[in-house]
């Protein structure tokens, strides 16, 4: 287990506990995070599991595929920390890390 903390856009912080091998976007709709929409169901296709994730954590993370980084150019607010949720799997190097969420999928 991996305890990771999604911060929506207003600051509240919902602590969580995750099967590693688990994507971002999955243990977010697991554990009632709204603000994670997944439209698509993970197809990383729709954008709709956008978050900005902890800079410190880079080097923990896949690299971006072409997909991906296509579908964060539809994003409002998009940032240099931005990737959809759907595309990180949760590892034990990820515990602690605080994935951030935007005010609106839309």
């Amino acid at each position: 287990m991996t305890s990771i903390t999604f911060e929506t856009a207003d600051g509240t912080q919902h602590p969580i506990e995750t099967t590693d091998g688990t994507t971002l976007m999955q243990a977010a709709l697991d554990n009632d995070i709204d603000a994670i929409v997944a439209e698509c169901g993970g197809a990383c296709s729709c954008a709709t599991c956008h978050c900005y994730l902890d800079p410190n954590f880079t080097d923990c993370l896949p690299a971006m595929g072409e997909i991906e980084n296509a579908m964060l150019d539809c994003v409002p607010e998009r940032q240099s920390n931005s990737r959809l949720s759907c595309q990180i799997m949760i590892t034990p190097e990820l515990e602690g890390m605080v994935i951030k969420l935007p005010e609106s999928q839309y």
